[in-house]
């Protein structure tokens, strides 16, 4: 097994760094690949002065499915496996990938995640809809048989947030199956702080809806789906205003910006059925567009140093 590994990265230049220096002393064998951009942390001298990277690709758009398939363009690997720049992967990763992919051509882990007073880790995700079975699968801990992503034609590009879980679906469609290695996993040493940050809900329920449509059509299934999202996500904004932590505004803001962004991504949604009635369901991939570099230093053949 050939594996390449992709690693998308946007102004996290010290996060990186200790990213590659594990996946360098862990999966020696792998080809690396960084997609960049469009950072201005000084990612680009970084990568380049080291001596473990094999490909870096920059790119201008700041999403991340335009960077994985921008690293699925120049992987070469028969395996490619996707890693977040914030992770470190454990011991047991570049094994539990061999041995996920004798069971399944998708393997996905854990991430374990530093929280005040220990570690947390995760389980498989999966749900039942129109009658698919679907596992869903982190984007930052991931990997493929190259065929696969080059049947599912890799991320869909219109998505700013929820690619995998788009991707999920379509394999889905495609009957593949994607196994959960427990000892793939990786780590996420940084603490959360506890604060607050902002959420896009008009983003949310605009991904949620078009991939929902985009895959399944027009089905009560898919309405009640997003609607009942909706009312959790409601009830939950509604108990933040009654305990003093959001302003009343805020609920009625959350709520128009939910409204739009079913009504966008429904109407979407259908588009791109339309467009791309294969199994893929994929109108925005890999195949669509041959602009995302816009530099690419590639050493796998050179003797430059650098």
């Amino acid at each position: 097994m050939q594996l390449s590994v992709i690693v998308p990265t946007l102004n996290g230049r010290d996060l990186l760094s200790a990213c590659l220096d594990r996946l360098a002393a862990t999966a020696p064998d792998a080809e690396l690949i960084v997609v960049n951009g469009p950072s201005a942390d000084g990612t680009t001298g970084m990568v380049r002065n080291r001596d473990d990277v094999d490909v870096l690709v920059e790119v201008s758009a700041r999403s991340v499915n335009v960077a994985r398939n921008a690293g699925i363009e120049v992987a070469t690997g028969d395996v490619i496996a996707f890693v977040s720049d914030d992770l470190r992967i454990e011991d047991s990763w570049r094994e539990a990938i061999t041995e996920g992919l004798t069971e399944a051509s998708v393997v996905t882990g854990p991430t374990h995640r530093t929280v005040t007073g220990g570690m947390t880790t995760e389980s498989p995700e999966t749900r039942e809809i129109a009658r698919r079975r679907v596992t869903y699968f982190s984007g930052s801990n991931v990997a493929f048989e190259a065929e696969v992503l080059d049947a599912l034609d890799g991320f869909d590009e219109y998505l700013e947030t929820g690619g995998a879980r788009d991707a999920a679906h379509r394999l889905a469609g495609m009957e593949t199956s994607v196994a959960w290695e427990p000892s793939m996993s990786v780590r996420c040493e940084y603490e959360a702080d506890g604060g607050q940050t902002h959420r896009d809900w008009g983003w949310k329920y605009r991904a949620l809806s078009y991939r929902l449509m985009k895959n399944y059509g027009v089905r009560p299934t898919v309405l009640r789906r997003t609607l009942s999202h909706a009312v959790g996500d409601a009830a939950s904004t509604a108990r933040d205003v009654i305990g003093g932590d959001a302003q009343p505004t805020a609920w009625f803001g959350t709520g128009r910006e939910v409204v739009s962004g079913m009504a966008t991504g429904f109407s979407d949604g259908l588009v791109a059925r339309s467009r791309d009635r294969e199994d893929s369901r994929n109108p925005h991939g890999i195949s669509k567009r041959a602009d995302r570099a816009v530099a690419r230093y590639d050493w796998r053949d050179s003797a430059a140093t650098r």
